[in-house]
């Protein structure tokens, strides 16, 4: 992998895990950087469908998916980089599936401890397809003003400043420790010096990227005059810089300290903070490291002064390019959070604003669009889709004073109660037997297709659980009777091309009336599947959308807002009428003795 490459790459990454105070230092580092627009796209981890974060003083909500595979096609191709914060446990699976997105450049594992074998796995995974792989134990990888994936540069915004990680320079930063690699870039900067990029490679014991990767890829960048390394005792890395400087394949200068002289003080080789930091061998110590670094020309500092020195003289001025930075942090230092978010309306210079459009232009729309265009959250919708949500919404205003919500409502207004009492008594009686129909026959269509079930299959489930299917059957029309209503309902499906949910919907009612004639479709059952196979077919909602329309209760919507125009028009009927209160009397209810 080439930086140069990197240098071209606009970052969109996927954090496959949340970690909230790094992910809100990745977007901190895009505002100051001044970027236009946040280079995290997308997180995989369980719980909520979005995560609130910062950019800039701007509250966004970033998408989160409980998989990669339930990632949109669409955002997949725009994945570019991934940084990994789940646990050891889970980090080969995940991480070997994000090597499969397409436009995948390089990632990085934060986990520590991950096992040999699936380091190995990984690391030729991600050579077969051509990605730069860092870690595991990795904070992650750094370019000014570019690129910041992970914890790199420290995850504060004052400490983003005060390393000053937006300004491009010619000093490349290695280190396994992520502590040591954030402070060897707060040292270069003190030096009057910028860095071109930094990584840490990881603590573990079997890193997916080496030591002498990474200094092939300094050597190879334009950008990199020099580069500094820390490095501790255990293992043989520093004896491979030494041979690719005696090979001729290292030419810039390199500024090295070697951590851990102390260890020849002890009987036994001591286990320093990292999995690998360990000199089992006489040529593992650091003395040795450092002898053989210092042979080979590389300059090495014998304390962390004198390293500290090797890079430069202090000189921490900044321009007033890099005093924008700070203004920037401090314009920002002091946002809060937001009690409640809504992506539908708010005000705006005291103007009021629906899904982005001025109030009285948003009113020109008919009542139709006004109404599906908030329920999805949407600024369009087709024509067809309009037409059908009109034609529902005048269909399911009211069914007679004879159900449950009108029976309420129509109580409740006689006992002397206001119009919001009256309505909330009505509303409250819509649920599973009642008004809640259309949401859970959309559920049943929606799994039946989406699991490939065959209709059969489908009723034969629904007999052996003993329970009605939803949207079949009608106490008035049959097959041979046919429901009128269902007939017009249908015909909206006419300029559709698959209307898979529709068909299937028809192909379960062939199998029920032939048990019984009046197991016919329904006009709930109807509804939710020409409105599925609208919403899939012209708005373009994949079934993992259209699900979460049904978990979220979008079908119920239609009828509760329909039925509210009948249940008010019940209510000032009654208040009209002014019959007074409603009493039952004896021949309205049956007294039945129950013998215990």
């Amino acid at each position: 992998m080439k930086m140069s490459n990197i240098r071209k790459v606009d970052p969109r990454i996927l954090f496959i895990g949340s970690h909230k105070r790094i992910i809100q230092s990745v977007l901190d580092f895009d505002f100051i950087a001044g970027k236009k627009t946040p280079s995290v796209s997308v997180i995989v981890a369980g719980g909520r469908k979005y995560e609130k974060y910062f950019f800039g003083t701007d509250e966004i909500l970033i998408p989160v998916f409980s998989s990669l595979e339930k990632i949109p096609e669409k955002l997949k191709k725009e994945i570019n980089y991934f940084y990994n914060v789940s646990s050891a446990r889970r980090s080969l699976e995940s991480s070997k599936a994000a090597l499969h997105l397409p436009s995948l450049i390089a990632g990085s594992l934060f986990a520590e401890n991950i096992p040999e074998k699936h380091s190995i796995l990984l690391a030729q995974k991600a050579i077969e397809e051509e990605i730069l792989l860092i870690g595991p134990s990795s904070v992650g990888l750094l370019v000014p003003g570019i690129l910041k994936l992970g914890a790199v540069g420290g995850v504060e915004m004052h400490q983003l400043v005060d390393s000053n990680l937006f300004s491009p320079g010619s000093v490349a930063v290695f280190s396994s420790s992520g502590g040591m690699t954030n402070e060897l870039i707060r040292v270069v900067v003190s030096r009057g010096k910028r860095v071109s990029f930094a990584l840490s490679f990881g603590g573990d014991r079997f890193p997916l990227m080496t030591p002498r990767e990474a200094f092939l890829m300094a050597e190879d960048d334009k950008e990199t005059n020099e580069i500094i390394y820390f490095g501790e005792l255990g293992g043989q890395d520093e004896y491979e810089l030494v041979s690719l400087i005696e090979e001729k394949k290292i030419h810039k200068k390199v500024i090295c300290y070697i951590g851990g002289v102390v260890a020849d003080l002890f009987d036994t080789p001591p286990q320093f903070g990292h999995a690998k930091a360990m000199a089992k061998k006489k040529d593992e110590s650091a003395r040795a490291k450092r002898d053989a670094l210092k042979k080979a020309g590389v300059m090495v500092g014998e304390t962390f002064d004198e390293f500290v020195s090797l890079i430069g003289e202090k000189n921490d001025l900044k321009s007033d390019k890099e005093m924008i930075y700070t203004e920037r942090m401090n314009s920002i230092a002091k946002r809060q959070s937001s009690l409640i978010t809504t992506t539908i309306s708010h005000d705006e210079n005291d103007d009021v604003k629906i899904l982005g459009e001025d109030l009285l232009s948003f009113t020109d729309k008919s009542f139709a669009r006004i109404v599906i265009l908030l329920l999805l959250g949407r600024r369009e919708v087709t024509k067809q889709t309009e037409d059908f949500v009109d034609f529902v919404l005048r269909l399911l205003v009211d069914h007679g004073p004879y159900v449950s919500g009108a029976v309420n409502t129509i109580i409740t207004a006689r006992a002397g109660r206001d119009l919001v009492s009256s309505l909330a008594s009505g509303l409250l009686t819509i649920g599973p037997r009642f008004g809640g129909a259309i949401n859970q026959a959309a559920f049943n269509f929606l799994n039946g297709v989406k699991s490939n079930q065959s209709a059969d299959e489908f009723v034969e489930l629904f007999a052996q659980k003993k329970e009605y299917i939803s949207g079949i059957g009608h106490k008035k029309y049959r097959i041979d009777l046919p429901d009128p209503r269902v007939k017009k309902i249908l015909s909206f499906t006419n300029l559709l091309n698959e209307k898979k949910y529709t068909n299937f919907a028809q192909s379960i009612e062939k199998i029920t009336v032939s048990k019984k004639g009046n197991l016919i479709l329904n006009v709930d059952g109807a509804i939710a599947a020409v409105m599925l196979d609208m919403l899939a077919e012209n708005e373009k909602y994949t079934s993992d959308e259209l699900e979460d329309l049904v978990k979220i209760e979008f079908f119920n919507a239609l009828f509760v807002l329909s039925r509210s125009v009948g249940f008010v028009s019940h209510f000032l009927d009654q208040k009209r009428l002014d019959e007074g209160l409603l009493r039952l009397t004896d021949k309205d209810v049956s007294y039945i003795e129950k013998n215990d």
